[in-house]
């Protein structure tokens, strides 16, 4: 599959002739934009995916926009196999009748995407198999980020909010509230006469199995989490197993849910520089990154050479840390070597030292800022980074190969476990190691890069399998080119400013849309922004790595067996604060 896919950077769409191809259902073009109508959706959808000339085959993420007068349902495509860039697919929907037709079926990325859509605004999805909400119960009432929901202790819709008590008086909130309760339900729903509907068994997703029919057992369900430690405590697995044979998988999330969103469409856009911190908390310095080099985009400001340095050394160090976490508890998820996940922790710790040199924190590290980063990084940091890439962090990993790679047990568990064919990766919108693990020889910095990644020399590393061991081998590998990234960087760390202009608490954000994207430790981490103008953002939208990638965790386990589950989620690598957001 790595043969097929263009070397080089991803060419951009340069001609809007989207009117030439699709006709009447287009409503509005631009070169990287199509706009159509709800109604032949899905026939445009097809052909951007089918002809050969277009080959749209990656749809990378599904959100919508809430404006006065309509829904958009906005679709941001790519061609791996083309490595054409990002193409833009919209449709509007009127506010008295949300709906739009499914594309799950021509992008099955689309899956969870078009259920968080539905779930947090209302719109629905004509088609998709299986339109429930994602990250919020059944009974919870209406969808929070349409413009006109307000929550229980509601305040205002931007911040700075004004005075709580202008007139020197404390008013308790439970007065201050326009519901009087902190629950609300949908209308006609009666929390003390439900009850749960009948268990019903979800259905084979994946052609029936031939090696499950030898031996005829009753179909069960089993509830693998959200308690299980190896699923974080805040996920669950519903199996349908034969046997010990899994013939389905959902998975359920949003124990950890928070509404990041809709905090973030009422923050300053400054403010959302510490709530990235919290997505994916092991990888706090690269999502400041993402979130950052996409508001520049709308700013059009260009951070100094030294603050871009420091911010790929910060986004590099985090790939090398996170990735030894991963490694580290995969073995032990596996029940092999907790010293392995104590080697990675260890190791962590010391790049930790270094982030805590230059932000002052160590994990919540709101390090970038629009237009380079807050604070230089101290000659003694200078060196600690030195000694970690040049010498410490290099024996590591030699070790961590020497140790892991050949232990018998561990091929065992992982060498044809977990297998996800390449264009299956690419159908299921899978990112980062999950995606080059399966043979896609894909990585951003190298086919949109960002920041100065263009400047570096480094290779991206393919498993030929797709199963776990290979996720595996990707991130050891990866280790090993964020390290030569590292050693370029420090060599050549220029001096000067690390701020484009001086520090502001405020900035005002010019109209507009973007999307922008980054490679982070998990993989595609993309941030969707539209600015009227204001301090705030009108839309706020984070494409997570982890909850996408959740997309080929069916796939990947039906036919295994329920031992081998563990360590299938294990080779994904997500972090629940990233899914649930």
């Amino acid at each position: 599959m790595a043969a097929d896919i263009p070397e080089g950077k991803e060419a951009l769409v340069k001609e809007a002739r989207w009117s030439t191809l699709f006709g009447e259902a287009v409503l509005a073009e631009k070169p990287d934009e199509l706009v159509v109508e709800r109604s032949h959706l899905a026939e445009v959808a097809k052909r951007l995916r089918d002809d050969p000339d277009l080959g749209y085959d990656y749809c990378t993420n599904v959100t919508s926009v809430d404006y006065p007068d309509y829904f958009e349902v906005v679709y941001h495509l790519l061609s791996i196999s083309k490595g054409k860039g990002l193409l833009t697919l919209k449709t509007r929907t009127p506010k008295d009748d949300p709906v739009v037709p499914s594309l799950t079926p021509i992008w099955p990325a689309a899956n969870f995407q078009e259920r968080e859509v539905w779930d947090m605004m209302g719109v629905r999805f004509e088609g998709h198999p299986n339109l429930r909400r994602i990250l919020l119960w059944e009974g919870f009432a209406g969808h929070p980020l349409r413009k006109d929901w307000r929550e229980p202790y509601y305040e205002e819709d931007h911040k700075p909010f004004g005075s709580r008590w202008p007139d020197g008086v404390y008013t308790p909130a439970e007065t201050r509230t326009p519901w009087g309760r902190n629950v609300q339900y949908p209308p006609g729903w009666d929390p003390d006469e439900w009850e749960p509907p009948d268990l019903e068994l979800p259905t084979v997703s994946a052609a029936e199995l031939s090696d499950v029919t030898a031996l005829k057992t009753d179909r069960i369900l089993v509830n693998v989490g959200p308690q299980h430690p190896s699923t974080h405590g805040v996920f669950r697995m519903k199996v349908t197993l034969e046997g010990e044979t899994v013939v389905a998988l959902e998975p359920v999330m949003g124990y950890l849910h928070r509404c990041h969103e809709k905090i973030g469409e009422r923050n300053l856009y400054i403010q959302n520089i510490p709530f990235t911190d919290r997505l994916d908390y092991i990888t706090a310095m690269a999502n400041n990154l993402g979130y950052v080099t996409t508001v520049e985009k709308l700013l059009g400001i260009q951070p100094p050479p030294r603050a871009e340095f420091l911010r790929v050394i910060m986004a590099e160090f985090t790939r090398v840390m996170n990735h030894l976490l991963a490694i580290g508890f995969l073995f032990n998820d596996l029940g092999l070597y907790f010293t392995a996940a104590l080697y990675g922790i260890r190791e962590r710790e010391l790049i930790l030292d270094l982030f805590e040199m230059a932000s002052g924190s160590r994990m919540m590290c709101n390090y970038m800022r629009f237009g380079g980063v807050a604070h230089d990084l101290p000659e003694e940091g200078v060196q600690l980074a030195r000694d970690l890439a040049f010498d410490r962090l290099p024996r590591v990993v030699e070790e961590f190969e020497r140790y892991l790679n050949e232990i018998e047990i561990f091929t065992a568990r992982t060498v044809g476990v977990g297998v996800l064919p390449p264009e299956q990766a690419i159908a299921l919108g899978a990112s980062g190691p999950v995606l080059r693990g399966s043979g896609v020889k894909y990585d951003i910095r190298k086919f949109q890069p960002y920041s100065i990644y263009e400047e570096f020399e480094f290779d991206i590393p393919t498993g030929t399998r797709g199963d776990v061991y290979d996720r595996y081998m990707v991130r050891i590998q990866e280790i090993w080119q964020s390290l030569r990234i590292l050693k370029q960087a420090l060599d050549r760390l220029p001096g000067g400013e690390i701020q484009a202009g001086k520090k502001a608490w405020q900035v005002k954000v010019p109209a507009g849309e973007v999307y922008g994207r980054v490679e982070n430790p998990k993989g595609e981490l993309g941030f969707f922004i539209v600015s009227d103008g204001s301090p705030n953002p009108y839309r706020y939208h984070i494409r997570s790595p982890s909850f996408v990638n959740l997309t080929a965790l069916e796939p990947m386990a039906v036919g295994q067996k329920i031992a081998d589950l563990v360590v299938i989620l294990g080779s994904i690598d997500i972090t629940l604060g990233e899914v649930d957001r």
